[in-house]
């Protein structure tokens, strides 16, 4: 990751260097770091005139998971849960003993479960298990959600479900957001990232898939927009290429689709129960334009035609075509 100050850039490991240095961060102080050429060389940072390559990211573990798409039917959403995990190869590959693991659901919306406006609490709640059993020592849930959210975390039922199983459930506090540099960016050079987010050690991203009036669908990619500060409703213009700028710089290792029930009009915010189509099925990726590409053809829309999972694939960050995905199905 790299963040910007007073025109340098702080450039380090993502997977491995990142929490360290965030608690560091913390301590000294942001304006501290740049007062001298000896925070530059111990952090090996440069001026932003200077940086020729940037390194945003290290090999995630991931990539010792299951290639391709694992998709889990039945009714018993957490045994599909704990089936799919073991189909990717187990989610020990990932989370790792005194790990700090995000789980990012979607709770963006004052809503019931039966209105599937956000990510089912069972999906969540086995997700935070599985951590925990694989000795992550925090577990962290949250959104930034755009209505209240304490009534978006206690209507959906996913706070009191993932405190159940140990997870610590926060809401989102607006002074916890660092100016992160985007090298990589197209549409933003850089923008506001949530701490909580940034210094763990592991995110697995869990969105729940649905109609959206701005971008068609709202899947993996544009779940992340609840890991960001800022106006967001700025992002409206220009939203595809904004996402996978995002996308350049947090990379969640593993992607947890929950498709249990789908929003097939109305979306994000739904209401109406008529717009709900109950699918049972859940899938799991480490590839996130696979697992949108996926998650489109639920709603029997081409992956080509929704924006961000198009660009996405342009830029390199996963493969939109799924006959060249390896696609298991396993009925729980």
């Amino acid at each position: 990751m790299t963040i910007f100050n007073n025109g340098y850039l702080f450039d380090f490991n993502f997977k491995h260097s990142r929490k360290d240095f965030l608690k560091t961060l913390g301590a000294v102080g942001l304006g501290a770091l740049s007062a001298g050429a000896l925070w530059g060389n111990l952090l090996g940072c440069k001026k932003q005139s200077e940086a020729d390559s940037l390194t945003t990211v290290s090999e995630p573990k991931s990539a010792e998971m299951t290639k391709g798409v694992i998709v889990t039917t039945g009714t018993d959403y957490r045994a599909m849960v704990r089936r799919g995990l073991e189909a990717m190869g187990g989610l020990s590959l990932l989370v790792q003993k005194s790990d700090i693991v995000v789980v990012k659901p979607n709770i963006g919306w004052d809503r019931t479960v039966e209105q599937a406006a956000c990510t089912h609490p069972d999906v969540v709640a086995e997700l935070v298990k599985q951590c925990r059993e694989c000795g992550a020592s925090e577990v962290r849930v949250f959104d930034l959600p755009c209505n209240d959210a304490r009534r978006t975390y206690e209507r959906s039922g996913i706070a009191s479900a993932a405190k159940a199983e140990g997870a610590v459930v926060s809401f989102v506090d607006e002074a916890r957001f660092t100016e992160v540099a985007i090298p990589d960016g197209v549409a933003l050079q850089s923008f506001l990232y949530y701490d909580d987010c940034m210094d763990a050690d592991v995110i697995i991203n869990v969105p729940i898939a649905k109609d959206h009036g701005l971008t068609k669908l709202t899947l993996g990619f544009k779940n992340l927009m609840g890991v960001i500060g800022g106006n967001r409703g700025e992002w409206h213009y220009g939203i595809s290429d904004k996402l996978v700028d995002l996308w350049t710089v947090v990379r969640p290792q593993l992607t947890v689709m929950d498709a249990t029930r789908i929003l097939t009009a109305n979306g994000p915010t739904g209401g109406d129960l008529r717009d709900v189509k109950t699918t049972n099925t859940i899938a799991f990726s480490t590839d996130p334009v696979a697992i949108d590409s996926y998650a489109a053809t639920l709603f029997g829309i081409k992956a080509e035609d929704v924006g961000y999972i198009n660009k996405g694939y342009q830029r390199g960050l996963g493969e939109i075509d799924l006959s060249k995905v390896k696609i298991e199905t396993i009925a729980v």
